[in-house]
């Protein structure tokens, strides 16, 4: 199993370096880090190492005889992307790093490097391991303690709605549910439904799906021989739904006369068929539901006024999923449970790129388009953890590391010598001036300078212009 399932009893960190030197060197930094490390001074050999031991972690050179670094990486990314993998070079540069996190590497080390920096890189990686492992099992119990009548959260907003749920439920005639579309507004009418003791039947139904010719006869019902191809009666939606919960998803579209008729139900409970003189008494609960603003509608004459006023009187928003960022992770974990076991997967979590795509992807179809993309993942996916390649093409495209994000990633030495080379560049090579507005001596920013130099394999000139 890799990094990104859990943490194995036993880590396993595989080296991977032509020169037998490093090899030692390393194998002789990191002895008590805690992974149980094996080496490699060929490729193949390593590539083999990986597919035998499955490592947590791999350390690797990027320049190595007969082989691209980065088609190696590739290559252990593809067999197994939760695999925190580090590459060191002796020839470092910004493209590289950028093209080599891109590709999904977990850090980049440039020689000569500090043993300290290793050691704590690499107990940084374990600490993250024992941590995501920590992490997926308390999503699991988190679960089960923030599920309500079938919704899932534990954001303020959402808590704040199941506490409105509960309050409502027991006393409502009709309720007003709002929110974006993909929100959840048909999971908030069934809890209201299952909490109001109405024991009976819960029957939704779309108003924007139903022709205004087929509107009255589908909610109201209809007679026989009330209009051409009425053959026989015909129970409308309300009554079907009496003693029960009858759900109006997208109120906004429904027609201006069927608007009339809703209200007649809301006030008198009573309905009449199509071609029926006769009036039938009615007990239903109705939870209208829309991604529209009816107030404007109701100023610009396109809702009923006197309708919108009964129905607000009880209203319910449920919040974006952009709004309630606390509780993606535990989405996700829910989806993932219940595809990876529809489609007998044993997938069990995501990367940390997988992760961090999601996190920063602005969900314009709420829960419905997470729970897509998530069934689109497991069912691509051929490894037991979910990378940024199974994500459907629109999301993988947050996935972009650009220059910025990866300077997010470097550390505070290397930001130091990069602001001070960019520093001297405005001012035009002028050391004194450069010196001046970092705050810092000349000897200081010539040891940067020099650092930076080293590391780029570039000469400096000590000579102060």
């Amino acid at each position: 199993m890799g990094a990104g399932g859990g943490n194995s009893p036993s880590m396993r960190l595989v080296v991977i370096d032509d020169d037998p030197k490093n090899l030692k060197f390393v194998n002789f930094i990191l002895a008590n880090a805690g992974p149980e490390i094996h080496t490699a001074s060929d490729p193949q050999a390593g590539l083999d190492l990986i597919h035998r031991l499955r490592p947590q972690i791999v350390l690797m050179d990027l320049v190595m005889p007969g082989v691209q670094g980065m088609e190696l990486l590739q290559k252990i990314v593809e067999f197994d992307p939760g695999i925190d993998v580090i590459l060191m070079t002796g020839y470092y540069s910004t493209e590289s790093a950028v093209e080599a996190i891109q590709k999904g590497a977990a850090d980049y080390f440039p020689k000569p490097f500090s043993p300290e920096k290793l050691r704590q890189r690499i107990a940084l990686i374990v600490e993250d391991a024992k941590r995501r492992q920590r992490s997926s099992t308390l999503e699991n119990e988190l679960l089960e303690n923030f599920k309500f009548e079938g919704i899932i959260g534990r954001s303020p907003l959402m808590l704040d709605l199941f506490a409105k749920i509960r309050r409502v439920a027991p006393h409502f005639r009709s309720v007003l549910v709002t929110g974006p579309t993909g929100a959840g507004k048909e999971l908030v009418a069934k809890a209201l439904h299952q909490l109001s003791g109405a024991g009976k039947r819960f029957v939704a139904v779309n108003c924007s799906s139903i022709t205004e010719s087929l509107a009255e006869s589908e909610l109201f019902g209809h007679v026989r021989g009330a209009f051409t191809g009425a053959n026989q009666d015909k129970v409308g939606v309300f009554e079907y739904a009496d003693g029960g919960t009858a759900m109006l998803d997208e109120i906004g579209e429904m027609p201006l006369a069927m608007q009339a008729k809703l209200l007649r139900v809301l006030q008198n409970h009573e309905v009449q068929r199509v071609g029926s003189p006769a009036v039938t008494k009615v007990d239903v609960r109705v939870v209208a539901a829309t991604n529209r603003d009816l107030q404007e509608m109701a100023r610009q004459g396109k809702f009923r006024e006197d309708l919108y006023f009964r129905l607000s009187a009880v209203e319910l928003k449920v919040p974006s999923l952009s709004e309630r960022p606390e509780d993606l992770a535990l989405l996700q974990r829910h989806f993932l449970k219940a595809f990876a076991a529809q489609y007998n997967k044993p997938v069990s979590g995501l990367t940390r790129r997988a992760q961090t795509v999601l996190a920063r992807y602005p969900w314009p179809g709420n829960i419905r388009e997470l729970q897509n993309v998530i069934e689109h993942a497991c069912m691509m996916t051929e490894s037991d953890v979910i990378d940024v390649r199974d994500l459907p093409e629109r999301v993988q495209s947050q996935a972009a590391t650009t220059k910025a994000d990866y300077e997010v990633l470097m550390s505070i030495d290397q930001l130091e010598r990069r602001h001070a080379q960019r520093v001297l560049d405005h001012v035009g090579g002028n050391k004194v001036r450069a010196a001046e507005i970092l705050g810092i001596s000349r000897t200081h920013l010539y040891q940067l300078l020099k650092d930076n130099a080293e590391k780029r394999k570039e000469p400096v000139s000590k000579a102060d212009e």
